[in-house]
């Protein structure tokens, strides 16, 4: 009794094989292993430069909103809640709405800084020491110096704090004394003097970004007060909350809190315009990378169709051997994925290797081109940031991996409608 003969299944032993055997190529089909080796480096770069950029975009963005919102405030209160009788009562309230940690008064002025190796304009931030001291981002990240004497004295005492660059450009530390001038001080029967006092640098901070570190100072808030001419007066009730992002579901209670004849911004209000275009740029980029990755992906197309060229006497004695049209296309296709499949893992893994070791790599490159390839001046950050992002990683995996497969699939498909009879005619 004759056995049944079954037929191979899909993707089988032998199809894997063949398909291996053709990545393979001799010497006298060079041409096809040089367009697979430059498909494969094609999409394992375009793969890199995606996952890398993207990841340096997350870094920006992360570090930006985690200083910038470290710095300042996620919302401020402005309005009646500022000259009412009853400011601390308003003030413990908001203090105790759920999820804000912290709410400070500020005293907020411009003044021209002189020290002994120049002058420049300044911000002061006027602030209470236990606020200060609950501002994380400057209590934690003293240089020089400490913020031991911030606020001893009489009206607050004569102590401040100033950013490392604006030490530097003034060349001071601490213990030496800084002279700072505001345009508008008390009050005279002529109208607002200015107003000039020495003031003795108690400690250095550095946030890591260049445009605080150069700019702001902090001031006691009685002595910004006495200093600005403000009174008893303060310029905003700034609030902390312990997730930023919370801040659309927190601001009507922020808002009945502080009083019907108070007003509430937030930090999307305040930074908008940044956000946005950040955003924008972030989306545009992806958009053009993944485009760059799909044309990488295209050269996969030249390599295979010139190999369904060389292989075409082959591919008729497979089919006169029993092999159908199927088995043909998966043949071929095994063979161009696998190139497009081979570069975005080698892509993944080099892309994954260069955000991990992105800050050795921006010093290595100083240090042999000897030139600053990341000015802080512009960018606000010390360093180049990259946070990966695991779901962008899967993502931009999965699209490279369309790509080569869908790029495989013409030259596949034409492979397993070459005519076996035509393709030994002139053998």
């Amino acid at each position: 009794m004759s056995q049944e003969v079954r037929p191979a299944a899909p993707f089988g032993v032998w199809e894997r094989t063949v398909a291996a055997r053709y990545l393979r190529t001799k010497r006298k089909n060079g041409g096809v292993a040089l367009i697979s080796t430059i498909s494969f480096v094609g999409v394992m770069l375009a793969v890199a430069v995606l996952i890398i950029v993207m990841s340096v975009m997350n870094g920006f963005r992360a570090e930006l909103l985690g200083r910038i919102l470290g710095f300042n405030g996620h919302a401020y209160v402005a309005g009646g809640v500022l000259t009412a009788p009853d400011r601390e009562l308003r003030l413990r309230h908001i203090q105790a709405v759920p999820g804000v940690i912290q709410a400070a008064p500020l005293v907020e002025g411009q003044v021209l800084v002189q020290g002994p190796a120049g002058a420049q304009g300044a911000i002061v931030r006027g602030m209470a020491p236990a606020d200060l001291k609950a501002t994380k981002i400057i209590a934690g990240n003293i240089k020089q110096g400490s913020i031991k004497d911030y606020g001893a004295g009489e009206y607050g005492g004569d102590v401040i704090l100033i950013g490392d660059r604006m030490a530097a450009a003034m060349g001071v530390g601490p213990g030496d004394q800084l002279s700072l001038i505001s345009p508008s001080g008390g009050a005279t029967a002529f109208g607002a003097a200015p107003t000039r006092k020495a003031y003795t640098v108690g400690g250095v901070f550095s946030v890591g970004m260049s445009e605080y570190d150069q700019s702001f100072i902090y001031m006691p808030l009685e002595q910004a007060q006495l200093f600005f001419g403000r009174d008893l007066a303060v310029d905003v009730i700034e609030i902390k909350l312990a997730d930023p992002d919370q801040i659309a579901a927190l601001k009507p209670a922020i808002a009945q809190a502080a009083g019907a004849d108070s007003i509430v911004t937030d930090w999307r209000d305040k930074n908008a315009q940044f956000w946005t275009a950040l955003q924008v740029e972030r989306n545009t980029m992806r958009l053009i990378l993944m485009l760059i990755v799909a044309i990488a992906a295209m050269n996969i197309i030249s390599g295979l169709v010139m190999l369904v060229k060389n292989k075409s006497r082959d591919i008729a004695v497979l089919r006169t051997l029993g092999a159908g049209q199927g088995a043909i296309l998966r043949i071929f296709f095994m063979s161009g994925a696998a190139v497009g499949a081979l570069g975005a893992l080698a892509g993944l893994a080099l892309g994954l290797l260069f955000c991990t070791y992105i800050k050795e790599i921006q010093h290595f490159v100083e240090w042999v081109t000897g030139a600053d390839v990341f000015n802080a001046n512009i960018y606000f950050l010390s360093s180049i940031p990259a946070k990966i992002d695991w779901s962008e990683v899967a993502g931009v995996t999965f699209w490279s991996l369309l790509m080569s497969f869908v790029a495989t699939l013409p030259p596949a498909w034409r492979a397993s409608r070459i005519d076996p009879v035509e393709a030994l005619r002139y053998e």
